[in-house]
């Protein structure tokens, strides 16, 4: 078992078609009894989850122990501002735009590292899956939230940093999710705060954007995108079947489906309806991230349990999820910052 908790039930995943996260830094016991009952796919953590090394660790185990089983628990390290973990509890990072344009003609290189690095400091607190490789192309009016996040600014850059990244995550011992499928770097609002729409045409979406995950689609998750693409459909992709039969078909992505977080405001309606229409879109799991239990409880009540295609990919995505191993945090940092000395 990857928790080290051999009570844990050997069943490869919940029942619950979701992904879902906790108030604070310790399981309250309506919390416990609840995610008992749901049982979800797995866990996110989030800064308000994150104290001590210790703290983390028991939360950690706790959440596994609710459940029964080692179900993933995730988090969104990308380092920069996207960074849950901040020093001392992890080494804090330059935004990886700025990290790749530093490295240089060893980018690829640098990035294997830096999120070797990070698999690695999660892994020893207990955190298996990582959302990152991050497959936007950032664009000159790429909104803000989102382009210092992004790896570069062409689609041979995004895709060989991208793949490195994911190579780094799975050599430190996690679980890769690349996002934001089917591409969010033409976004010019906060998914956040707003709906964006997309122009472009599909030649253009599929040269580009979409090219960018049909690169990367051997990858054993992914994360959607709230955006509207008004080439294809009126929808956000996160519910849109036509879109989600697009990243299936035409982008060829075969691993589990995540939404993005079903609570941010880029889509209409409660959360229950949000995550219903977004599983019945294609989505094979639901993000709800902000911890809280009513909307937690109205959301699994609306969802159907994981069965079918959506299970066997569950199933498989955590058979790609590495063993825990020994990873010298320390050798790999002198190896990284000699890197960036010399290209200096």
């Amino acid at each position: 078992m990857h928790s080290g908790n051999n009570a844990l039930r050997p069943v490869p995943t919940g029942k619950g078609a979701a992904i879902l996260g906790c108030a604070g830094t310790v399981l309250q016991a309506e919390e416990r009894r609840f995610f008992a009952q749901a049982d979800p796919f797995g866990f996110i953590l989030f800064s308000r989850n994150l104290e001590t090394p210790d703290q983390v660790r028991r939360l950690c185990r706790d959440l596994r122990e609710v459940v029964g089983r080692d179900a993933p628990i995730l988090i969104d390290q990308e380092g920069g501002r996207v960074q849950r973990l901040r020093a001392p509890l992890a080494r804090d990072w330059t935004p990886p735009l700025d990290f790749a344009a530093v490295a240089g003609p060893r980018a690829a290189e640098a990035m294997r590292l830096r999120y070797a690095i990070i698999a690695a400091e999660l892994r020893a607190l207990g955190i298996d899956s990582n959302c990152a490789p991050m497959i936007d192309i950032a664009r000159p009016d790429t909104h803000a939230f989102l382009r210092n996040r992004c790896y570069g600014e062409t689609l041979n850059t995004v895709v060989t940093l991208g793949r490195a990244v994911a190579e780094g995550t799975l050599a430190g011992g996690c679980l890769p999710v690349v996002k934001h499928i089917p591409g969010h770097g033409l976004a010019q609002l906060d998914s956040h705060l707003d709906l964006p729409r997309i122009t472009a045409d599909r030649a253009t979406l599929q040269a580009q954007d979409f090219a960018a995950f049909r690169a990367l689609r051997d990858l054993p998750m992914g994360m959607t995108a709230h955006l509207v693409y008004e080439a294809y459909d009126e929808a956000p992709a996160t519910i849109s079947p036509l879109m989600m039969a697009l990243i299936r078909g035409e982008i060829g992505f075969g691993g589990l489906i995540m939404t993005d977080d079903i609570s941010m405001q880029a889509l209409s309606g409660s959360v229950a309806d949000r995550g219903a229409a977004a599983q019945k879109a294609g989505c094979d799991v639901i993000l709800h991230c902000n911890g809280e239990l009513a909307e937690m409880r109205a959301l699994m009540g609306a969802l159907t349990p994981l069965a079918g295609l959506a299970r066997d990919r569950a199933v498989d995505a955590l058979a790609a999820r590495p063993d825990a191993m020994t990873v010298d945090i320390e050798t790999l940092s002198v190896k990284l910052d000699a890197l960036l000395e010399d290209v200096a």
